[in-house]
């Protein structure tokens, strides 16, 4: 995936182009040249940020007064997000997607979950918007480019878009979700929509109209308007039988939601491994094998796109084929659900060291402890066991019931019970990571960069600094910990700094 970094969407602006760029979208419509194209989870527990203000200078900006911006439209209101409405404060569009296309998408589960809160949340459009949803579109891309194509069909719909640049998204979307049907007649039902030759040509035949789709695909040919490759795979797509025992033509690059499609549908489907991780949706359906739909579900969980009971259903859907990798942690998986249903104990100890190593060797631990933190919590584990459990429920919802229930049984385990209850006069940390965590927590001190943004009354900005800033402590840069848990606490995300020090303190995602 290509993505426009650093200052790039700043020139973009200036250039009257996008703000961000994806490279794998179908061209499902032609979008005219000069077109002005405007233009994206889970709720994070905590109250709303407090704004802050500053005292420095802000460029004069403009915008429209004469309707809301699609810029403002989000699917988490500012109550449930926690975060304040006038997020942006006196950023610049240019600015601020520039933080969000070039944010990397490797980080702890609780910052991708901010992180997704910050795309999908509903604020203030940035002050110099003029209601084109420049970043709408920078998020709706970022979100597709995190594989969260739910979310990104979601913000679409509440924008109510219908530019050419939003249906190819919806478009590609419901490709890569089962739903080509419905995007098809959403295509047939849009006269201002031009439908490029091969999306022409595959709804048609997805409708019935074969006979079209074959006049289409020859006429299309003969005047030069699709190259000899992509009237190859149309022409095996709408008569896979007349090339049977045939190479099937290759794969394009980069590979487009529309060729996956027509490739699965002439029986060649291409492996979604290499491609973004937006391409797992398609292999979680019935149509794919079993292990791969786990392997494309563990992607998508994994990025905190997916909900964790879709794992769970894959993990116990049948008995394992074979041993290793993905076999091993559904065997490891299923032996701990049926001790965990049994009740017994003591069959849970035995079976749980055995699956926290397998989510470990996955990086699932966060999405097995919302499944199971609150039954081991409540279950008398000892020894391995009970050390386990009580990671658990401190990576789950439990995590509170947890830190009151637990004896601490040496230094870390009580330097986890303070971070869990927000309080560590007294306690010691264990290690180096442990002393920059509790800088944090007991004199905040954040980046140069991300109190300058807070003096500014750019506060989304500043928690996407602290973001990334953690990010840079989890590769060994110690520092970036403290400075990040900082921000975020000065901003009112308390519960999320606690969140966030726990999973560096458990999961050691260190480099």
């Amino acid at each position: 995936m290509v993505l426009l970094a650093g200052t790039a969407p700043l020139a973009a602006q200036e250039g009257g182009g996008p703000l961000s760029a994806i490279d794998w979208l179908s061209q499902s419509v032609a979008t005219p040249a000069s077109e002005d194209t405007g233009g994206i989870a889970m709720a994070i527990d905590e109250p709303p940020v407090t704004g802050q203000g500053g005292a420095l200078p802000q460029p004069v900006a403009t915008t429209a007064l004469d309707g809301p911006s699609p810029d403002a439209v989000g699917l988490i209101p500012p109550a449930v997000s926690g975060l304040p409405r006038n997020l942006w404060g006196q950023g610049l569009t240019a600015e601020i997607a520039a933080r969000l296309v070039s944010h990397s998408d490797d980080a702890l589960p609780a910052l991708r979950q901010l992180f997704l809160t910050i795309l999908l949340a509903e604020v203030e459009a940035p002050v110099d918007a003029g209601g084109r949803g420049d970043l709408l579109q920078v998020r709706i891309d970022k979100l597709l480019a995190l594989g969260a194509l739910e979310q990104a069909a979601a913000l679409i719909e509440a924008a109510g878009a219908t530019t050419p640049d939003m249906f190819r998204r919806s478009f590609d979307v419901a490709l890569l979700t089962g739903a080509e049907d419905r995007a098809c007649e959403a295509m047939a039902a849009s006269p201002h929509l031009a439908p490029t030759v091969p999306a022409r040509i595959f709804c048609q035949a997805r409708q019935g109209d074969w006979d079209t789709a074959a006049l289409t695909l020859h006429t299309s040919e003969a005047l030069g308007e699709i190259t000899a490759n992509q009237a190859a795979l149309l022409a095996r797509f709408l008569d896979p039988d007349l090339f049977e025992g045939e190479a099937p033509p290759p794969a394009p690059s980069p590979v487009t939601p529309l060729d996956w499609k027509m490739y699965e549908a002439i029986g060649e489907p291409l492996p979604t491994e290499g491609l973004p991780v937006a391409f797992s949706y398609a292999e979680i359906g019935p149509k794919a094998g079993w292990k791969a739909q786990i392997e494309a579900a563990e992607r998508l969980t994994r990025g905190g796109t997916l909900p964790p009971n879709v794992i769970l259903g894959l993990y116990t859907e049948r008995n394992p084929a074979a041993s290793g990798g993905v076999w091993d942690r559904a065997a490891a998986f299923q032996k701990f659900e049926a001790a965990l249903a049994s009740g017994d104990a003591a069959r849970v100890g035995q079976a749980l060291p055995e699956v926290w190593a397998k989510m470990q060797e996955a990086e699932l631990e966060v999405p097995f402890a919302v499944l199971f933190g609150k039954a081991l919590l409540d279950l008398p584990l000892s020894g391995e066991a009970a050390a386990i459990a009580f990671r658990v429920a401190l990576l789950s919802p439990y995590r509170d019931a947890a830190a009151s229930r637990h004896s601490p049984a040496d230094a870390e385990e009580a330097f986890l019970v303070g971070l869990a209850r927000g309080d560590l006069t007294g306690i010691v940390p264990p290690d180096s990571l442990g002393r920059a965590i509790a800088a944090a927590f007991r004199a905040p001190a954040p980046s140069v960069e991300a109190q300058t943004l807070l003096d500014g009354n750019r506060t989304g900005e500043a928690i996407i600094v602290a973001i990334d800033n953690i990010g840079r402590g989890v590769q060994g840069d110690l520092r970036g910990v403290t400075e990040g848990l900082s921000l975020m606490r000065m901003v009112g995300l308390d519960g999320m700094a606690r969140r966030t020090a726990l999973e560096l303190m458990i999961l050691e995602r260190r480099g």
